[in-house]
């Protein structure tokens, strides 16, 4: 690990919570909204030591620890590899973005709003540094407040049954991983994630962790059939309540199976591996051909968050260096380009009040910039070569076929389906005839300000994803020959069962003279 001699992450975790105790004192929205947007502004100005990370280094860096609760083991522990490094910068990226998205949508209750919105920021950025389990559920459950109060408040008309069923099957997922983090305690003696991570469990202890683990986290993918809540939350969110939950909280999920399931469970992750394939095959095919049939923009975005992140479940479970670039790829772009399309969403809403396809036709005439920034955010999320998202879903195609060749051609309907739904969108909103004349304005100069850098970011990864990798390879590579050399530890034991013989060749073969030989790359 590589200690950190200034608070980073703890300034990234909190600084927003500090703001939120001076935003009751400022009066007026517009104030408000200033205040707010430059705390963002300053947000992002603190990330900017992450771009000292060291790209060669496989371990935690930027590491902060102090003792908490001696008597109980707890300890203040913050640290970063490059699993969390992409979604900390998405993170802080989003709040500046989401403040300006929601400058006219959001009229009632700004100040609190805004609270909301800051505490959602300091929770999710606690989400992805924690090292300690204690520490890392508290951050995990302080999420779910803001994000009920965003929908259940500036939701829409059936808000109240949304934020509902957000809270509930959250809940739910957030009990199961209770269970496993005490377990986990008892079986290892210590909440620190870095050191339970480093002992071995017997396979059965391993299997009942990973089953409770892998449905609080397929809870907040979400994977098929724990899915039913997402398009409900997305519909009556308000914009900026949308961007948060498909760009940060979605990632959760996955980053929960990347930092718990692989490294404390890998023997029953392995086990569990063609259970969890046929889970993300069946997201990807059902969101695609879901979100194909639906008319409200929201919600045919929302399905096609299901399929997305079938992507990078299905990366995660191929076991192959490819297979995890892939499924971190496609997290950090699918937070990109889906919270773009979400505030495209938005940013129409408030012109025509709907958001029904058949009520927003022909944009192309009026709105040449609009549609300009809707044309690359659907070319990206249907994964065309040159944007982000080809890059995520190449990856862990190339994963699928070097690995799993049925699997591929299993997922290859549900690539063309994305191509199909958001190409007939696009169609429809540029070229189609509308039902009655509007008075339409195209955008603005602070919606430009919030589309522009989702649009950069869009092509650059597309066009140059190399420093992104170079980043996550490191540590993803230290997970792979962590998880066979302790699924051979936990086999070899005396009384254990021998180790099932589901883990790919690729990782079979590396060796420690060459950690990456075998490695498909």
């Amino acid at each position: 690990m590589i200690q950190s001699t200034w608070p980073t992450l703890t300034i990234l975790v909190f600084f927003p919570v500090a703001a939120c105790l001076v935003l009751p004192f400022i009066k007026g929205d517009r104030t408000v909204r200033v205040f707010a947007f430059a705390v963002g502004v300053v947000e992002l100005l603190c990330a900017l030591p992450l771009f000292g990370f060291d790209l060669s280094f496989s371990g935690y860096q930027f590491e902060e620890k102090a003792e908490w609760v001696r008597s109980w083991g707890l300890t203040y522990h913050l640290g970063m590899d490059g699993i969390s490094l992409l979604m900390v910068l998405l993170t802080v990226l989003l709040l500046p973005l989401c403040v300006l998205c929601s400058w006219s949508y959001i009229s009632k209750r700004v100040k609190e709003f805004h609270i909301s919105l800051m505490l959602m920021t300091s929770a999710c950025v606690g989400v992805f540094v924690a090292l300690d389990f204690v520490l890392f559920y508290i951050f995990w459950e302080a999420m779910l407040v803001p994000m009920f109060l965003l929908i259940a408040v500036w939701g829409g008309p059936e808000r109240r049954y949304a934020s509902l069923k957000f809270f509930l099957y959250t809940l739910a997922g957030s009990t199961l991983l209770l269970v496993a983090m005490v377990a986990f305690y008892i079986a290892g003696g210590t909440f620190s994630i870095p050191e339970l991570s480093a002992k071995t469990y017997p396979f059965g202890f391993q299997c009942w962790a990973f089953l409770a683990m892998a449905i609080a986290f397929a809870i907040k993918v979400p994977m098929f059939p724990f899915h039913t809540w997402l398009p409900a939350a997305h519909v009556e969110a308000p914009t900026a309540g949308s961007v948060m939950l498909a760009s940060v909280l979605l990632k959760m999920g996955a980053y929960g199976f990347l930092r718990f399931c692989l490294p404390l469970t890998p023997e029953a992750s392995v086990a569990f591996a063609p259970m969890m394939i046929a889970i993300s095959v069946a997201s990807i095919l059902y969101g695609g051909f879901v979100a194909l049939g639906q008319r409200d923009m929201k919600k045919l975005i929302a399905y096609s968050s299901v399929a997305h992140m079938g992507f990078v479940t299905l990366g995660i479970f191929l076991f192959s260096l490819r297979g995890l670039e892939g499924a971190l790829m496609v997290m950090l772009n699918h937070g990109i380009t889906t919270g773009g399309l979400f505030m495209l969403v938005g940013c129409i809403y408030e012109r025509s009040h709907s958001r029904e396809i058949a009520e927003n036709l022909g944009l192309g005439k009026y709105l040449p910039a609009y549609m300009g920034f809707f044309g690359l955010f659907a070319l990206s999320s249907l994964g065309f070569p040159g944007t982000n998202s080809f890059v995520g879903e190449i990856l862990v195609l190339i994963g699928v076929f070097a690995e799993k060749p049925w699997v591929g051609a299993v997922v290859i309907p549900g690539v063309l389906l994305g191509a199909a739904y958001m190409l007939r969108l696009g169609q429809k909103l540029a070229w189609g005839e509308p039902s009655r004349a509007k008075a339409w304005t195209d955008l603005n100069a602070r919606e430009w300000l919030y589309f522009a850098p989702l649009a950069v970011l869009v092509v650059y990864i597309g066009l140059a994803p190399g420093l992104t990798l170079r980043a996550i390879d490191p540590t993803l590579t230290r997970v792979l020959g962590e998880i066979r050399a302790r699924s051979e530890a936990v086999a070899s034991a005396p009384g254990n069962r021998p180790m099932p013989d589901l883990m790919p060749k690729t990782i079979a073969a590396r060796t420690e003279a060459d950690p990456t030989a075998g490695l498909p790359r």
